[in-house]
């Protein structure tokens, strides 16, 4: 039985999330109904992260099983054949060994958060970034986010309905730098809690605007106290970029 992997771009908007749910369509369904589609088969498909509601994706990785031998490329292009009109695009298609499990075998993962802190309202970028009240200074936020970087236990930032075991994570990156008009956030780690990304940005948000120094941002992570928590930064402007595997992954 074949496995595929597939690389996905999406625009979360108008998703559920990624997860199949009860609620309305979720990318997970839309691409699992593609692939029947044009298979005639009926799969589960698994990906890397379980992007919430809102929020895009550059490089979602996921994987499949069938029973039928395709090509690499017609799995490519006939699952973007039906998949419209959703905005899902597969950017590419591979057949992996029956060992590779898009999630478990992650050994990282990277997001990217935008912030525009311009004072117009936004046009063509609008539900695509998070419009913030601003100027925002990106230094300050760079500086305060280095007391977050490494192994620590990030309750403080964590969903109060996270299901992870161990709110212990080891952030690899989390850097901050103005891109024109938009803060950008770029973090990295082998896995993250519910909701930590938006909710780090969030709280260097308040470091941006300058009611939170970084001493404030690093009580706040000691604390292990949710309430602590700056506000969550809304989906829209939160992106899974890249997912990592090891070299022989495939």
């Amino acid at each position: 039985m074949p496995r595929y992997k597939i690389i996905l771009e999406y625009d979360g908007k108008g998703f559920v999330g990624w997860q199949r749910q009860a609620n309305g369509l979720a990318v997970q369904q839309a691409v699992e109904e593609a692939i029947h589609a044009f298979s005639g088969e009926t799969v589960t498909l698994f990906g890397a992260g379980r992007t919430d509601a809102g929020v895009h994706a550059l490089g979602q990785v996921a994987h499949f099983d069938l029973r039928r031998d395709f090509s690499a490329d017609k799995v490519r292009d006939a699952v973007n054949a039906w998949l419209r009109p959703n905005a899902i695009v597969v950017l590419a298609a591979a057949v992996v060994g029956e060992d590779f499990n898009a999630r478990v075998s992650a050994i990282a993962r990277h997001y990217l958060y935008r912030i525009a802190d311009q004072r117009p309202p936004l046009a063509l970028r609008r539900g695509r970034v998070w419009h913030a009240r601003g100027p925002l200074d990106a230094g300050a936020m760079h500086d305060a986010a280095r007391g977050l970087v490494g192994k620590h236990d990030f309750t403080t930032f964590r969903a109060v309905q996270c299901q992870a075991n161990s709110p212990v994570r080891t952030l690899e990156v989390l850097d901050i730098s103005r891109q024109g008009t938009e803060i950008h956030i770029r973090a990295t780690a082998r896995s993250f809690l519910h909701h930590q990304v938006r909710s780090i940005v969030g709280s260097l948000h308040m470091v941006g605007v300058g009611k939170w120094t970084a001493r404030d941002l690093t009580d706040a992570l000691a604390a292990r106290d949710r309430t602590r928590c700056g506000q969550v930064a809304p989906a829209e402007g939160l992106y899974l970029t890249a997912v990592d595997y090891p070299d022989n992954a495939d």
